[in-house]
């Protein structure tokens, strides 16, 4: 028994002798000692804390060559691999982890909504429950600041750029025609339904080498990556109805969605200024399939539209008016694939087809186009590390457009072009720490129409100042094309472009919002031409040059009164140009100076309803008034609308909903219309540019069927 006794006690000294002790100290970059970091060896149960000064220290048995782990909250996990004969009295900083949701934000001249966003100055649901927008995703983010009000077009004017210089993506791949044919004078209305969508970017200028062929700003559109349940959706409105439907299988699923609208039934108890012939009628059709992969989700998208009015509109120089028909048809498919590669690649294609058809009679014209247009792309992201990401990738767009004309003193004639652009891009994300972040990137982009290649830098910078707020600069170059009514009649010529600098200081508390910044944008090689309308005649040249400067800001509050949310926002815009056929430079007639914008909504639970409202003022636009000297040398009186809705639940599942776009009925006017000769007193006669109606007026009921018998369409108001 001694001897037992005497071989357990030498055996327990030798493994007491064979253990190594591990210690050091755990600091961040501030050399402060984080307490409570978990210090470990891989593959074993060794390890221990760091006590209030830091240090740590335990023993192991193990011998040669290990890896030491050490992990924190909030902190990049840190490895050492070596003998753990040196693992004595070592010094280990920990790094910030850049990707918590307190960490900076690269925002400078972005607003975004949706769940996967650390920083919403909009959500999802905003986006087609403002009171203005009548559930058109563009009209909502006319409410934001950067943005011009022209309430006879409907499209975004973004900064002193106008509408064609704003481009839209669907999953990140380009829609070349995202609106709706309208008529004059009358506001158009983005094609697609906002509730086939969970994500909104609108980048108001400094935006991301990825995106090219867009002088002002992106949309980014986003469709759902997968549906939570089953249902159907069924509206009657005053304009028409719609049907929708999602089924949901294991790794797949389909939202398909229809409408159809006519204007008659409205037109017939509300009238307008319009003499309508045909009124407003369109039949649209969309839908999307998810499948989801071992690796990645495929998407395909698919919409159609099919459109047509007749009218005649009241014209100064024509008595009898000026007749308008239009018949247009348009196709849009869009087919995408995001996977992952391995731990640190990731891959993104896609591609997008366009067929869009208009067949128009304007007075004694008749126009036919047909334009088809594809964009296809291919990008990489390498997740390098928490700190940097780098992107690259290659596109390639190419339109092929066709028209004829004829009249009853020209012959049928045909003309078009190709407008092909192969470009490709590389960005990087730079995290110094989660103060300090840093975005570069550089475009390059091959004309096969111009034979000319231009190349585009582009970087932005945030620095997070306190817990709550941040400042951001980025600056950026930008080229595009001239659009189709230019490069019809003229191709010698190359891309317009402009440089963007801006300035953002941005604050996010809980539930509150807010965003000031500034910027100048410079443009160069505008296209300027000599004759009122562009024809075969026109003389072309890229002699035009213009610049555009403000400031905007933006307020957002959700939480101080109680179920009430509201956002306010003001645009200050100074800019000119010389372009188009302007005398000289001016400030454009669809640049307002001054833009306030006042959104509220309140959640009443004794009436089960949201009610809510929404203000816009625009100072006056100019035009060129002939009885005075001068181009552009007037200005229109400023523009107001408050408009209201309300949505009413009368079960979970079934709404009714009610608007009013300009309850108040102010007489707002766009512009005039001068008399082509003077009368007999030397002065040119003019009517006023008014909209068809002062008011719309809109109800509708909505009803889901789910499986939850929960869900319904307030998202979609």
């Amino acid at each position: 028994m001694k001897k037992i006794t005497i071989i357990l006690i030498a055996l327990i000294s030798i493994q007491i002798s064979a253990q190594t002790t591990i210690s050091g100290t755990i600091l961040n970059n501030k050399n402060e000692p984080i307490v409570g970091a978990n210090i470990y060896l891989e593959g074993t149960y060794d390890g221990s804390t760091s006590m209030e000064d830091g240090t740590f220290a335990f023993q192991t048995s193990e011998t040669g060559t290990q890896t030491l782990v050490v992990s924190f909250l909030s902190y990049e996990t840190f490895t050492m691999v070596g003998d753990i004969s040196f693992m004595k009295d070592v010094t280990i900083k920990l790094k910030e982890d850049v990707s918590t949701l307190d960490a900076v934000v690269l925002s400078a001249g972005t607003f975004s909504a949706g769940d996967n966003s650390k920083v919403n100055a909009l959500k999802p649901l905003d986006v087609v429950t403002t009171a203005s927008a009548l559930g058109d995703f563009v009209g909502a983010l006319q409410t934001l600041p950067g943005t011009t009000t022209v309430a006879e077009d409907g499209r975004l004017f973004v900064r002193g750029g106008d509408a064609n210089e704003t481009q839209i993506f669907i999953d990140g791949i380009r829609v070349f025609t995202p609106y709706s044919p309208t008529t004059n004078n009358a506001p158009t209305r983005g094609r697609y339904s906002p509730f086939l969508f969970d994500g909104i970017t609108f980048s108001t200028g400094g935006y991301s080498a990825e995106f090219g062929q867009a002088l002002s700003s992106v949309l980014l559109l986003n469709t759902i990556d997968e549906p939570d349940q089953e249902k159907t959706d069924i509206g009657i409105m005053s304009v028409g109805a719609t049907l929708g439907n999602t089924q949901k299988w294991e790794k797949s699923s389909l939202s398909v969605n229809a409408s159809y609208i006519n204007l008659a039934p409205y037109n017939a108890i509300f009238k307008n200024r319009n003499d309508w012939i045909k009124p407003f009628e369109t039949a649209s059709g969309e839908a999307v399939y998810r499948k989801k992969t071992n690796s990645g989700l495929f998407k395909l998208y698919g919409a159609f539209d099919a459109t047509n009015f007749e009218l005649t509109q009241e014209d100064i120089n024509r008595p009898e008016g000026a007749y308008f028909k239009l018949n247009n048809n348009n196709f849009y498919l869009n087919g995408s694939y995001q996977g992952v590669l391995n731990d640190t690649w990731s891959v993104f294609g896609g591609l997008s087809y366009t067929r869009a058809k208009n067949n128009l009679i304007f007075i004694e014209s008749d126009i036919n186009d047909t334009e088809n247009s594809l964009h296809t792309k291919l990008k990489f992201k390498n997740r390098i590390s928490n700190r940097l990401k780098l992107y690259f990738g290659a596109e390639y767009f190419a339109t092929d457009f066709k028209e004829s004309y004829e009249d009853e003193t020209i012959d049928k004639v045909s003309y078009g072009f190709n407008n092909n652009i192969a470009a490709a891009f590389a960005e990087a994300d730079i995290f110094i720490s989660k103060q300090l972040a840093f975005k570069a990137g550089l475009r390059g982009e091959y004309s096969e129409l111009f034979k000319d290649f231009t190349l585009a830098p582009r970087v932005s910078l945030a620095y997070k100042t306190t817990s709550k707020s941040q400042v951001s600069l980025a600056y950026g170059n930008f080229y595009q094309n001239p659009s189709s009514n230019i490069l019809k009649f003229n191709q010698d010529l190359k891309a317009e472009n402009t440089s963007h600098y801006i300035f953002n200081y941005q604050y996010n508390a809980d539930r509150k919002i807010f965003r000031a910044e500034a910027y100048y944008k410079a443009y160069e090689n505008l296209v300027k031409y000599d004759t009122e309308f562009t024809n075969f005649d026109t003389n072309f040249t890229n002699n035009g040059s213009g610049f555009a400067r403000g400031i905007d800001f933006f307020w957002r509050d959700s939480k101080s009164i109680k179920n009430f949310d509201y956002w306010a926002s003001y645009s200050y815009l100074d800019t000119k140009r010389d372009y188009k056929n302007y005398l000289t430079k001016a400030q454009p007639n669809f640049a307002n100076t001054h833009n306030l914008s006042l959104v509220g909504k309140y959640w009443v639970d004794k009436w089960r309803s949201q009610v809510g409202f929404s203000y816009a003022y625009a100072s006056g636009r100019t035009f060129t008034n002939p009885n005075q000297t001068g181009f552009l040398n007037d200005k229109t009186k400023a523009f107001n609308s408050l408009s209201l809705n309300w949505a009413y639940l009368i079960s979970p599942q079934k709404i009714l909903y009610a608007s009013v776009n300009n309850v108040l009925g102010f007489k707002n006017i766009n512009g005039y219309q001068y008399a082509n000769t003077p009368n007999a007193n030397g002065n040119f006669n003019r009517r006023a540019l008014q909209p068809a109606t002062d008011q719309f007026f809109f109800v509708g009921f909505f009803w889901t069927i789910s499986e939850d018998k929960k869900s319904n369409q307030l998202d979609n108001l």
